[in-house]
């Protein structure tokens, strides 16, 4: 399997030029900046912290000037006023006539913030929901295109590549299926809340793409306390992929990214049940249900 380069990566100021609601749960936010000229990367699942200004703040409470110590600094900021700070992928950049980027687009899940909602949003929820042209951030991201917050990699002999992904991961998988190419055979479940939330992508790839939606089939998954996580994962994913018949193959790869319990059980059906090689299968925990962000960070995972 392809081994990523140690890259740097670095902090990149942000400004917000617009946004766009895509969906019921997600909307799309193209930022700007004075040296995101230096941003690079060519992964579809790139892995991005960005950095959100708390409420009542214009600009995100960020120690960079401490440079590789920024954490520990960050960490000892009160936290009612440090910088929130969230992981996010990047859904797509745009580059001028030279290679310097000059746009990017984050893909936000939106939780709780809807009227009447019996969990009220988190931080980044609210901040993405009422983002408007000219709100600021800060990212930390690569400053080289191939680096190591970059999961998917499948490896040259792959025949088919199966993939999950809920709507956390959704950004990320919908960029990998535009980019694969002609003719590439893939088996992909994508996991949504409500049916408007089905954002189809636009792939040249052979794709075979099943859509769960929990509202469809009346799946009850409680919210999270926390306000930032989505809702529970179902039994709809190992369900829907245990029956399923794969194609044909002798060298499969697979990519699942979403809540960390639901991946870990497919990982385990598809190595386990599937036989798929344990080398070939990037799993991807963007969340736990029932732990904040936070929560995750002090817990080292």
């Amino acid at each position: 399997m392809p081994t990523a380069v140690a890259a740097p990566f670095r902090f990149f100021t942000l400004q917000v030029t617009r946004t766009r609601r895509l969906s019921p749960s997600l909307v799309r936010v193209t930022f700007t900046g004075p040296d995101l000229h230096a941003f690079a990367s060519n992964g579809q699942d790139q892995s991005l912290s960005l950095f959100l200004p708390r409420s009542g703040q214009q600009t995100p409470v960020m120690p960079m000037e401490y440079g590789e110590g920024w954490r520990q600094a960050w960490i000892d900021t009160p936290e009612d006023v440090r910088a929130v700070m969230r992981s996010y992928t990047l859904r797509a950049l745009r580059q001028d006539a030279t290679g310097a980027t000059t746009e990017i687009d984050i893909d936000f899940v939106l939780h709780g913030t809807e009227p009447g909602a019996a969990t009220p949003a988190g931080p980044a929820s609210r901040w993405a929901a009422d983002a408007r042209a000219g709100d600021q951030a800060v990212l930390l991201g690569p400053s080289v295109a191939d680096n190591t917050a970059i999961r998917f990699r499948p490896p040259a002999d792959a025949d088919l590549i199966v993939i999950w992904a809920d709507e956390t991961a959704l950004p990320a998988a919908s960029a990998i299926l535009e980019a694969l190419p002609a003719g590439t055979k893939v088996r992909a479940w994508l996991e949504v809340p409500h049916t408007g939330d089905r954002v189809e992508p636009t792939t040249s790839a052979d794709a075979e793409i099943t859509w769960l939606v929990r509202d469809e089939v009346h799946a009850e998954a409680p919210k999270d306390i926390h306000g930032d996580a989505p809702a529970e994962a179902t039994p709809l994913a190992l369900q829907a992929i245990r029956t399923a018949q794969l194609p044909s193959a002798q060298a499969p790869y697979a990519w699942i990214a979403g809540e960390a319990g639901c991946v870990k059980a497919l990982r385990r059906h598809l190595v386990r049940e599937r036989e798929i090689d344990r080398r070939r299968v990037t799993f991807v925990g963007y969340w736990r249900r029932g732990l904040s962000e936070e929560q995750l960070r002090e817990r080292g995972e």
